[in-house]
């Protein structure tokens, strides 16, 4: 059996079975997908030490070993909080507005990528495959490759990859993306990020692919996919028989009182697109008075990042306009909106989609969006809900049997929840079995297969002669 070990710049979350782990860690289907395949997951513990000495924490997890670093305060201020966090966020997800340009971000980042592949390498063996994932470790492979790791090493970006008119505001983005360029094999979850990706290489580095999915770089080859990721859809459905989820439904249904529960589940980050949210479903509260007390909205939007001021400013924005449009529209016996800052496990939010009559799913931008999936997982094959999903998710180029919307359009949105809201049973039931086939099948073990099938590949046989060779 191959031997493998996973980069992430953070294990800790996940790992300790919280909800979900924000800056960096992996989605937890990924973590199901990874166990059993003889694999070694390493990354930044969550933990913060008065030095940095590199000591590695070595321990097993759920059937995955699991091998962690603490960092020091100066990592997580400049690498984790700074460039990752401040910088890099921002920029994948178009909002130049937001970045913040520290050179000291910089040599955080730099040091943090080097720290990490400083403490992997001894680990790493010849036979060894390397998979590092996200953008707070674009350097990892380049660090790797100057302690004279020849392993082949994959990466795989979660986040959007944007548009080469973003990427060029930030500074020295041709440096790091000729580090990116140290692995073999480089994962995007769309086409369209794919192909951002090579327009950036072409304009800015006058790089040409020599295949479709190949490129040359100082006498490397290296592969660039399109691979959307899954989720487990199997063990997912199964957290539907567990007395935490059927409670969850239960209480869900209880509460709904006979009204149609349209559920949003997201982070409380600027990417997700919740005001515009709100404003939509504003929009449609006030074409529809006479709907008003047969629905209401259930967001769940955990914080995450508490410390980045940007993040403050989304949390005062979203109770200033849940209260508004709570005061505009509400009864007595009625409130449009629930707003709830508190996180859920994973049981808890199986149920509550399971319970919910639409699933909002609208980011401004989004690498893939995973909770698409869970929604479309936890539905009732004989009564489902109608998922509205935003179009600039990486999970709208598969899942074309949902609502799609312009998540900027209020018009849109209130109209899609009306439709959703008059949608008969069978049409439900048609867009849901296709949804679901395309969750069941593409699913976080079929994308890890098919990236370690790429990743695995011998030289000598996939690459073709360089042009450089040729010549």
């Amino acid at each position: 059996m191959e031997r493998l070990i996973v980069i992430s710049s953070l294990v800790h979350a996940l790992a300790e079975g919280e909800a979900e782990a924000h800056g960096g860690g992996l989605p937890q289907p990924i973590v199901s997908a990874m166990a059993g395949r003889n694999a070694l997951w390493f990354g930044w513990s969550g933990k913060v030490t008065e030095r940095f000495t590199g000591s590695l924490k070595l321990e097993c997890r759920d059937g995955m070993r699991v091998a962690s670093v603490d960092l020091d305060p100066a990592d997580i201020d400049e690498f984790v909080n700074g460039y990752a966090n401040r910088t890099l966020w921002p920029m994948l997800h178009g909002r130049t507005d937001l970045a913040e340009f520290e050179r000291h971000f910089t040599d955080g980042y730099e040091r943090g990528n080097s720290r990490l592949a400083r403490s992997i390498m001894p680990l790493i063996e010849e036979d060894h495959l390397v998979w590092v994932h996200d953008y707070p470790l674009f350097l990892v492979a380049n660090e790797l490759r100057a302690l004279g790791c020849a392993n082949r090493i994959g990466f795989f970006l979660h986040t959007p990859w944007p548009h080469r008119s973003i990427l060029t505001a930030l500074p020295d983005h041709a440096r790091m993306v000729q580090a990116l360029l140290c692995y073999d094999v480089i994962g995007f979850q769309t086409e369209d990020y794919r192909q951002a990706f090579l327009d950036y290489l072409e304009s800015e580095l006058g790089i040409s692919p020599i295949e479709d999915d190949l490129i040359e770089f100082e006498g490397r080859c290296i592969r660039v996919l399109a691979l959307p990721v899954g989720i487990d859809a199997a063990e997912y459905r199964d957290l539907l028989a567990s007395p935490e989820a059927r409670a969850s439904h239960q209480a869900s249904m209880e509460s709904a009182n006979g009204r149609s529960m349209i559920a949003g589940v997201d982070r409380l980050d600027f990417s997700k697109g919740l005001p515009q949210r709100f404003a939509g479903y504003d929009r449609f509260l006030s074409a529809r008075p006479d709907m008003q007390e047969q629905i209401f909205l259930l967001q769940i939007a955990p914080p995450a990042r508490n410390d980045i001021p940007c993040y403050s400013h989304i949390r005062e924005e979203l109770e200033a306009l849940s209260g508004r449009i709570n005061g505009k529209h509400a009864t007595s016996n009625w409130v449009p909106i629930r707003y709830v800052n508190r996180e859920h496990s994973r049981q808890q939010l199986a149920g509550i989609f399971r319970a919910a009559r639409i699933g909002l799913v609208t980011p401004l931008q989004d690498g893939m969006n995973l909770v698409a999936k869970e929604f479309v997982a936890a539905q009732d094959p004989e009564n489902p809900g109608v998922l509205i999903l935003s179009k600039f998710t990486g999970a709208a180029a598969q899942l074309k049997e949902a609502l799609t919307i312009n998540p900027f359009s209020a018009d849109e949105l209130a109209e899609a929840i009306e439709q959703a809201l008059k949608m008969p049973v069978a049409e439900r039931k048609r867009r849901w079995r296709s949804l679901y086939d395309i969750v069941n099948r593409e699913d976080a073990a079929w994308w890890c297969d098919s990236f370690l099938q790429r990743l695995r590949g011998s030289s000598e046989i996939e690459r073709p002669v360089l042009l450089s060779q040729a010549a």
